[in-house]
């Protein structure tokens, strides 16, 4: 099968989509557990989270799933982005009245939006802390590890900085909510009982890895009030 096939296939397109965004979910529990080390007392966590910053960064392994994570993440924006754009364009045609509100969500109707709000994020995000580490110009704490932790903790002392993750971190458990669930049926959860568990499934991860993203940033603004 060719490539433009492969494109040209919107179930096999979903079914990347799926296998791409479950992986995703998955690295985001990694990424959240690491990063609650910043809520450690401060001199704790500021060697501490340069220490694993580092580990992260010079592991072989690590690397690797880094790199992995990473065509992962690109295949599934450009798979989001065709898809969208394939849906705006048949949204409405040949129905006088849409009621699709009627049997969805409005998070399900706008995962595009959701896409795109999170799309931002990350090139905020990966500029700020991913691009800066790896190739700013940026200072080492006492172990002579790059103090990554010192750049995050000042980037959250700033409230407009901080209201930009929480919306973030909003629109990404509104994103979960739905693609959890979703992820699941489109390789091949029918049954109904399963269905409906899938979905709570994906709401309370959604809560979870949502609020556990969001009050990081705002314990840390709080406490430097």
């Amino acid at each position: 099968m060719g490539t433009s096939v492969i494109f040209k296939n919107t179930l096999i397109r979903k079914i990347f989509m799926s296998l791409t965004g479950l992986f995703i979910a998955f690295f985001l529990i990694i990424h959240l557990l690491g990063n609650f080390q910043l809520l450690l007392p401060y001199d704790q966590a500021h060697l501490q989270y340069n220490w694993y910053s580092h580990l992260l960064s010079h592991n072989i392994i690590i690397e690797i799933i880094a790199y992995v994570l990473y065509a992962t993440l690109i295949i599934h924006i450009l798979d989001a982005l065709l898809i969208t754009l394939e849906n705006w364009k048949s949204n409405g045609k040949g129905l006088k009245v849409d009621k699709r509100g009627v049997n969805s969500s409005w998070f399900s109707r706008n995962m595009g939006i959701l896409g795109v709000i999170i799309l931002l994020f990350l090139i905020l995000h990966f500029n700020d802390y991913w691009y800066a580490y790896k190739f700013g110009d940026i200072p080492v704490d006492e172990k002579g590890n790059k103090d990554i932790f010192l750049i995050v903790h000042e980037s959250f002392k700033q409230g407009w900085y901080v209201a930009i993750y929480i919306i973030a971190f909003i629109a990404l458990g509104f994103h979960l909510a739905h693609g959890v669930w979703s992820a699941f049926r489109t390789l091949g959860v029918y049954n109904k009982w399963y269905i409906k568990l899938t979905k709570y499934i994906g709401i309370t991860f959604a809560i979870l890895m949502s609020l556990g993203f969001a009050i990081i940033p705002a314990i840390i603004y709080l406490k430097n009030l």
